[in-house]
């Protein structure tokens, strides 16, 4: 399949998370030419904290945000609604126990302001602190299960240790060995929550839709950046690029950064009889204990969702998308072969190839934060507030050591074809946590 060049995901399939929600006017798309004094690109979690700790920092400048999508349309309203209040898997790390600390401190906080942006914006997110399970359905899952234990037991994090008569006890299925659960995990709507997170922008914070940066110029007066877009322009003194792997599309990232392309299915509500089939936890989420594996919520309202597959910097086909998921819904849940989705969805993720971030002052006046490696909501929103100290002199931990620093990759077509290498292989090693 040919790559995109677009300089923004331009999705073919709307997210079945957004259309749950009752429909919604977007702001105004960028129309004309303007001055200011800050330019976000992205309106998702990294951008909105970004926007919002620079207006804290500096009241009286002048910013905006600017999305090439719909608030809740977007990359932030695509993902499996995991708020995970500690490092994520691949962040772990058990031999570094003060790293990690200081990384799980930072990244709870963090979580409960999110919770607290939700609870002023007064709207409906399904927000609950529910836990998540990790399970291995394989020796190879198993493996990678363990080192997890390892490091919550290291970090003296609570977890509750499942076998497989345990899992299908609460979650309707026997397809796993083993797993885990930890509470420190919230379960929510996505699309929603990114709604109320924008709601709570501050007035004077411009915030445009449907409005792509199409192309990113440093002024020759070497006197801040010009950002066209397809109807109008920003000329601005400072720019944050908050648009994840779409950074290395503006030029930032390049050589670091790839955008996967992971997808879900959304059933219908299930009825009752169904329902009772599906095991006595009633909102619980999973994540694979392998990569490659496949991600499943069970929400408040009923419904199954499984995230799975990716695709190398483009979305694949609906039908192929359609079909691989539904196997694997079915290889979990027999029960469920006759239960078709509701909508099928695709959402691109910043991938490094070390799982480090790109993040800092790339060039004098242009700041990035980009290579969340799917964890760009509760770590992104981090990384965006401490940008924006960063980008106004405040003292900032030190990111890289806290998180990793984004890695070389070799460009195309090696890169591909190294993922695709790497990704047959792990399919083959891994076949069954698929």
């Amino acid at each position: 399949m040919p790559v995109s060049k677009l300089p923004y995901p331009d999705y073919k399939f709307k997210s079945g998370w957004n259309a749950l929600l009752p429909a919604r006017i977007p702001n105004p798309e960028l129309a004309e030419k303007i001055e200011i004094d800050v330019a976000i690109v992205g309106a998702g979690f990294t951008g909105i904290s970004a926007a919002k700790r620079w207006r804290e920092l500096q009241p009286d400048a002048t910013i905006a945000l600017l999305d090439s999508s719909e608030i809740g349309e977007g990359n932030p309203g695509r993902n499996s609604g995991f708020l995970l209040e500690i490092s994520l898997a691949e962040d772990a790390d058990a031999r570094n126990i003060e790293k990690m600390a200081a990384s799980n401190k930072l990244i709870s906080e963090t979580m409960q302001h999110i919770v607290s942006e939700v609870q002023k914006s007064g709207m409906d997110c399904d927000i609950k602190r529910a836990g998540t399970y990790r399970a291995a359905a394989s020796d190879i899952g198993n493996r990678s299960l363990n080192k997890y234990q390892a490091f919550l037991k290291a970090t003296k994090t609570p977890f509750e240790e499942l076998d497989k008569s345990e899992l299908k006890q609460r979650l309707g299925t026997s397809f796993y060995q083993a797993g885990l659960y930890s509470p420190h995990c919230y379960l929510v709507q996505p699309a929603s929550v990114i709604r109320a997170l924008a709601t709570n922008l501050p007035n004077d914070i411009n915030l445009f839709e449907n409005t792509a940066a199409l192309s990113l110029t440093a002024n020759k007066n070497k006197n801040g950046w010009t950002i066209k877009t397809a109807h109008g322009s920003i000329q601005s003194k400072k720019v944050v690029l908050a648009n994840n792997a779409f950074s290395k599309d503006l030029g930032i990232g390049k050589s670091c950064l790839v955008a996967m392309y992971t997808y879900a299915g959304l059933t219908p509500q299930l009825e009752p009889g169904i329902l009772e089939c599906l095991g006595s936890d009633k909102n619980w989420g999973l994540l694979p204990a392998h990569r490659l594996g496949s991600t499943l919520r069970r929400t408040a309202d009923g419904r199954l969702l499984i995230r799975s597959h990716y695709g190398y910097e483009a979305e694949s086909s609906i039908d192929v998308i359609r079909t691989k998921l539904r196997s694997r819904m079915q290889n979990r849940f027999p029960q469920l072969d006759q239960i078709k989705f509701e909508h099928v969805w695709g959402g691109a993720v910043g991938f490094t190839f070390n799982g480090g971030a790109l993040w800092g002052e790339a060039k004098p006046g242009l700041f990035v934060s980009a290579g969340c490696n799917g964890g760009g909501t509760v770590k992104g929103t981090l990384l965006g507030r401490l940008l924006a100290n960063l980008a106004n002199g405040k003292e900032v931990p030190n990111v890289a050591k806290l998180f990793g620093k984004a890695s070389w990759m070799p460009p195309d077509p090696f890169r591909a074809l190294g993922f695709h290498l790497a990704s047959l292989l792990e399919n083959i090693q891994g076949h069954k946590e698929l």
